[in-house]
């Protein structure tokens, strides 16, 4: 039975924050009991189903298909890292909440990251810390970027430092939302747009010597890391250049990426990247570019050995971090 650290819900009544002030942001429509539709603003972005908010639903195909946990996040759509501080803030309590509300329906099933308005280091830290140690969360996801700032940037070092102290599981996943319009034009934002936006993010945290000196953040990308492992030798050769010393490869080597490349050699450059125990399962469920079945790019040729490490020991070694007080973890 395997663990899978990428799956994503979405409340069937995430409304428009209290304050709202004049902004485009997230908010479903229930149109039927399995069917909503998420809108940003006046536009309808995605319709989905009662996977995205159902325990039963998502137990049925759990089961199905031999997982044994989920690890539930957030619909990336809602990682709105531009909103106003304070509706960002309402609406990340408000999506807490409900992923609370799911995970108690099966705790034996369920896990979850949960969400943080990240545009507010101050605010996003305290939510952090109550998704952890209030409600019992391994940590959160967050987007690739915070509107023109990367993760890296100096003004998010709080959020890292709680992250570190509370020895939090950080999931970077990009959001669409804030991908290349060039790629998007091009049909490329899936396919090109949001594993280059990961890369960047990734490449950004390494070269900073951001997670250096917080050993305890647990950094997992989704899709494989994105471009990262393809990159990664032409960033550190970058640092070389320009006079620094060539840190990114050896770096890498702490970060998590979970196994959703679609193709085994891509699952391999990924694990030759940061390591072979840092690879974790995860299939963007319950959405179209979900792997089906799970652990599809883990099936034969790929050893049974290697199954068990990236779908179940490997999962569960990222997941054991959290809520440890620090004393117990340096």
């Amino acid at each position: 039975m395997l663990v899978d650290v990428h799956t994503h819900a979405i409340a069937p009544d995430l409304a428009v924050p209290p304050s709202a002030e004049g902004h485009a942001w997230p908010w479903v429509l229930r149109e039927g009991d399995d069917v909503a539709t998420i809108h940003v603003g006046e536009r309808r972005y995605r319709t989905v189903d009662s996977r995205c908010w159902s325990a039963g639903a998502r137990l049925r195909d759990m089961d199905a298909e031999g997982i044994a946990v989920q690890v539930i996040s957030p619909t990336p759509v809602t990682l709105d890292h531009t909103a106003p501080p304070v509706g960002a803030a309402e609406q990340a309590r408000a999506q807490n909440e409900f992923f609370a509300a799911l995970v108690a329906e099966a705790p034996d099933r369920f896990r979850a990251l949960g969400a943080v308005p990240l545009q507010d280091p101050v605010a996003a830290v305290a939510e952090l810390r109550r998704c952890v140690l209030d409600l019992g969360f391994d940590g959160v996801e967050v987007g690739a970027r915070v509107g023109s700032l990367e993760l890296a940037d100096p003004r998010f070092a709080p959020f890292f430092d709680a992250a570190d102290e509370l020895g939090a599981v950080v999931f970077v996943h990009p959001v669409d939302e804030m991908l290349d319009p060039r790629l998007v034009r091009a049909g490329l934002a899936f396919g090109a747009g949001m594993p280059t936006e990961t890369a960047i993010a990734a490449a950004a945290l390494l070269t900073a010597g951001t997670l250096v000196d917080r050993p305890n953040v647990r950094v997992c990308l989704a899709h494989g890391g994105g471009a990262l492992p393809s990159i990664l030798p032409r960033v550190a050769h970058g640092q070389t250049l320009a006079g620094g010393t060539p840190t990114a490869l050896e770096r890498a080597r702490g970060l998590w990426v979970d196994s959703l490349t679609y193709d085994l050699a891509g699952l391999d450059l990924a694990a030759a990247r940061v390591g072979d125990d840092h690879v974790v399962l995860g299939t963007d469920y319950p959405f179209a570019a979900r792997e089906q079945p799970a652990g599809a790019v883990l099936a034969p040729p790929c050893p049974p050995e290697r199954r068990r490490a990236v779908g179940v020991d490997n999962p569960r070694a990222l997941l054991t971090s959290a809520r440890r007080p620090a004393t117990e973890r340096r």
